[in-house]
């Protein structure tokens, strides 16, 4: 069954700040990004893809391309979530 609505996350008004995370990555990754608008990045790189993902309905698209899409932008974030952890874990002091 197709997800529908919006995504929640785990910790509450975190939204706003995994927009502006997902933003920043995604333009450190090369792509134009509209800090009023992060979401859009997906456009951009479907384009990138070779994927005709258009704003509005994209019922026709297979899922193996739209996951292609989804998958550049989260995985760029889990990446850089991992780099940003193993950072942390150096900085800490051993006990």
């Amino acid at each position: 069954m197709a997800r529908r609505g919006r995504r929640t996350h785990v910790v509450p008004g975190v939204s706003q700040q995994m927009s502006a995370f997902k933003a920043e990555v995604m333009r450190r990754e090369g792509y134009a990004v509209d800090p009023n608008r992060p979401d859009d990045v997906k456009y951009e790189v479907a384009k990138s893809l070779g994927v005709p993902m258009e704003h509005g309905y994209n019922g026709g698209l297979t899922t193996e391309s739209v996951g292609h899409v989804g998958g550049r932008i989260g995985g760029s974030m889990v990446r850089e979530l991992v780099r940003m952890a193993q950072e942390q874990l150096v900085k800490e002091p051993r006990q």
